[in-house]
Formats: structure tokens, sequence, C-alpha cells
């Protein structure tokens, strides 16, 4: 079809050529032809033989122009047809690499195609791509103790996340992701980078704070449903700017920047103005991680990596008599429930406000390393977060203090049906095909967590930080389950989990939780 295409362009050219190679014999015998006998008047001959060279001089002329003319269209007919070639070999390199549908003749068309990665439009060179994105996640939860009521158990949209993501340039990345799940719509993130170098690449706008090992995983490769109480201690998206980049083809990555901050275990949305600094007072926040091994013969250390991250701000909440802005968070258990808080106002409305608020420096240090080798893997964290505090107490007594507060983790994955564990994949031999013998993949884990809060928050009675009737000194939490990840998009999650308490209660320990959970995730 091309070949007659480009047959059938070629021939105006080729009807002119033919046309001016006949003009070109004809005029001078025309002109030889036409030339009259000579005359009996020698002057008046000697005219006519000067007009009939000046015509056959314009006619050459003309023939010349038409030449050039000629010429200029056969090149540009030659570049149309390089460009269409180029972009042709240009979509035949894309659809061998991803299954991508060829493109038309135009070079500046987009290539589309549906794939793990989404709904894709790129352009023919490469430079420029654009990702449409989904998760849609489900949770159910059963709780099996005495002392969770019978009305938390429940099902939810946990994420509804429909996300626009791309390159621009090749260089410029961007992500734009809202949540409209559990009632409510909130940005979870909106950035943009630039990516000037591997080793150096500039980052600005909300996204995962460079912090815990774990929250940095994509939600689509969590091995379990909920974040470990680790996490409890550590932001989850800042907005800021940072810098960051990796070294050596992935040796070693980093990551420092200054960003609005987050309360323990939130996002900047929770902010008293959403996604807005509250303080006036920037949090540094930085990490480094290296795979040793990476570049090395040892298969049995190449999966391995470590780090370290930490975080520092020097901020104050406010507690005026109508107004308390604690910069402090409140601490769930696995199972979502309320587990820990500082004491609120206990005389609202009265001078002075009792709550306790953030006064001072907040620093956390966050050790952190994984391990994957074939089908097993291991993912272990410890945060030690120091927080200063403050409580008036009357209006001319104050109680201040240093808390430190520890949580650590230690989880491990193994994949029953033989794919390699990894930090950031989770792909099947085989998806799931019923009745064609595709199983899709089969993973068992388990985790061991635990988050203990400073005795010193406890202490001097009404007088006290947090509440020891109400607020555990510790939460120690076990788990297990299982992960059925039926393609590259779709898994099924059952988790169950038990969690001890130390104190919380008038007597004694608070009672202990249990909880089943599963999940539903489709992520393209």
């Amino acid at each position: 079809m091309r070949s007659s295409v480009a047959r059938i362009a070629r021939q105006p050219l080729g009807y002119l050529k033919s046309w001016l190679l006949v003009l070109a014999l004809t005029i001078p015998a025309l002109c030889a032809a036409a030339e009259p006998p000579p005359p009996a008047d020698a002057a008046s001959g000697t005219d006519s033989l000067q007009q009939l060279r000046q015509e056959l001089e314009q006619e050459r002329a003309h023939l010349k122009l038409l030449e050039d003319r000629l010429a200029a269209d056969e090149a540009a007919q030659a570049a149309s047809q390089a460009a269409a070639q180029a972009a042709s070999q240009a979509a035949a390199q894309l659809a061998a690499a991803g299954g991508l549908a060829a493109p038309p003749a135009n070079p500046n068309a987009l290539v589309g195609n549906f794939g793990p990665q989404g709904y894709t439009l790129q352009s023919a060179d490469g430079a420029n791509v654009i990702h449409f994105r989904g998760n849609v996640t489900v949770d159910g939860r059963y709780f099996s103790d005495s002392y969770t009521p019978a009305t938390d158990d429940t099902w939810l949209i946990r994420r509804l996340r429909p996300t626009l993501e791309g390159t621009i340039d090749n260089n410029f990345d961007f992500r734009i992701m809202p949540d409209f799940a559990q009632g409510k719509a909130i940005l979870q993130d909106g950035w943009a980078d630039a990516r000037i170098e591997p080793w150096l690449v500039l980052q600005f706008g909300k996204f995962k704070a460079p912090v815990g090992l774990e929250r940095l995983q994509l939600e689509q490769f969590d091995r379990f449903i909920e974040a470990s109480l680790v996490s409890d201690l550590l932001p989850y998206r800042d907005l800021g700017f940072k810098v960051g980049g990796s070294m050596g083809q992935g040796l070693l990555t980093y990551d420092v920047g200054l960003f609005d901050g987050a309360v323990d275990g939130g996002s900047t949305d929770a902010n008293p103005v959403p996604d807005e600094d509250s303080t006036g007072k920037f949090t540094w926040e930085g990490r480094v991680f290296a795979k040793p091994f990476l570049a090395t013969e040892i298969a049995l250390l190449q999966g391995f990596g470590a780090g370290v991250a930490a975080t520092y701000v020097n901020d104050a909440g406010v507690a005026t008599s109508t107004t308390t802005t604690s910069l402090l968070a409140g601490y769930k258990t696995p199972g979502q429930q309320s587990m820990f808080s500082y004491r609120s106002d206990t005389d609202t409305g009265a001078s002075p406000n009792n709550a306790t608020i953030a006064q001072g420096i907040e620093r956390r240090l966050v050790p952190q390393f994984y391990y994957y080798f074939e089908s097993f893997g291991l993912l272990g964290e410890y945060v030690e977060e120091t927080q200063q505090v403050q409580r008036r107490l009357t209006s001319s007594t104050l109680r201040d203090a240093t808390l430190q507060n520890i949580a650590w983790q230690l989880q491990a994955a193994w994949f029953v049906t033989g794919e390699s564990e990894s930090y950031n994949s989770a792909t099947p031999r085989r998806d799931f095909d019923f009745g064609q013998g595709g199983s899709g993949a089969w993973e068992l884990i388990a985790r061991y967590h635990e988050i203990r809060f400073d005795n010193a928050a406890f202490e001097d009675g009404v007088n006290s930080f947090a509440n020891p009737l109400t607020a555990p000194r510790a939460a120690y939490a076990v788990g297990s389950g299982v992960n059925w990840y039926m393609n590259r998009n779709f898994k099924v999650q059952l988790d169950y989990e038990v969690t001890h308490f130390a104190g919380g209660a008038a007597i004694g320990n608070r009672p202990d939780e249990r909880v089943l959970t599963s999940q539903f995730a489709l992520i393209f």
C-alpha cells in the first residue's frame, strides 16, 4: 500500500520531467522553422532574428526555473518519505518491546496500548509518555476479640485513586493522584521532578516522605494490608522540595529535602490547614540507602540493602482558651482502632488550656534494611523518636519533658509458587486463568512489630502528658497472612493479627486485639 501511495505521489513529478524534455527538444526546432527567409530589407531581417533570440533566451530561463522547482519538490518528497520511514521503524521497535500498536505515517502521532502500567499514550520517539492508571481497593475487617465493638466489623472502600502520570521531553516526570475513598476527597500525590542526571533529581510537590522503608514501598507490593506499628511514628506523605538520585547504577541512593512536616503516621492533608505548613517551621527529612553487593557476582547477597533515614524540626503547638493545635498524633492499632493519644484540654473554654502540645525539637532516626533471595524476602526497620512536649497545669505552672518513643518490625515473605521476591515486584510466573492451569502467585507472610511509649509520658498522675487509664505504655503485635497475585494487576490478601498491650486500662492491661483483615485490590 505504501509503495502504491509513493508511486502515485511520484507521477506528477514524472509528468513534469517529460514535459520539460519535450519542451527542450521542441523550442530550437520551432525557432528554426519559424525563422523567415532573408528579407529584402537587411535591417528588418536583423531585428526579427534578434527578437527570436530574445524569445529563445526567455524560454530557456523559464525551463531553468521549472528544473529548479522540480529539484526542490523531489528533495521535499524524499525528506517526507525518510521521516515516515523513521516513524515506522520507531513504532516497530516499540511494538516489539511492549506490544504497542503501530502508528500511522504521521511522525507526530501518539502510540497507545494498555498493560500493567495502565493506559499509555506515547510519542513515536518515546520522549513523551502519559499513563492513565487506577487503584481500587476494598477492605474487610472482622474482630474476634471481646473488646472491640461489633459495629467495627465492616467493609470499606480503602482506596479509590485515579492517577495521571508521565514523562515530558525525556527528563521531566509528574504524577497527579487524588483519592476519593472513605467518603472524602484528598490529594495523595501531586508532584513533578527534573532528572538532570541519575545522581541529581529535583522533585517538588506532595509525595511520600523519604523516611520509612515500608511506607516508600508501592501499595501494590505491600506485603501486609496495614502498615506496621513502626509507621505510626513516621510521616506518610509530605509537601515540599527534595534533591535525590542514585549512584553507581543503583548501588547508592539518597534523598534530602525541606518539607512542611506531618505528624506521626499522618500526611499534610491532616494539618490544621490542609497541605500547608501550620507552624512556619520547616522539617528536614533525608535518607541514604545502599545495595553494596548489587554489582557483584555473589548472588546470595545481591538482594541485600541497608540504609538510614532521619527527620528534624523545631516547632511549637498552640494551646489557648479557644484553640488547640497540639502537633501531636493519635496512634492506632493494626486493626485501625484508637490506641494512644496525649491529653487534651480538660477544661475547654476556660483558661488555661492544659492540653499536651509539642514544644521544641522533634527528631527521628530510622535505620532500615531488606534482603531478598530467590523466593524469600525479609524487611526490617527501627525508629527512635525524640519529642519535646509541654503542658500548662495552671496559669503560672508549666510542665516540660523530652519523650523518647521507639518502634521496630521484622517481616518475612515467601513465594510458595516459586516467584522471585523483591522490594518492588510481585509478578506471577503464570497468571491465574480458570480452567487453563494458571494459578497466579501465592505468598505466605509473617511479621512481628511493636511500639513503646516513654514511661515519662505517664508520670505524675493527673498532671501526666498521657492518661495511663486509656493509653497503653506499649503494644506488641504478631501477624501472618497469605497473598494471592492473580496477575500483575489484581491481588487478594488475607491477614490475621493479634496485638497485646501493656497498660491502657483502669486495671491491668487493655485486652488483646484480634483482627482478620481481607483486601481485594485492582491496581493498574
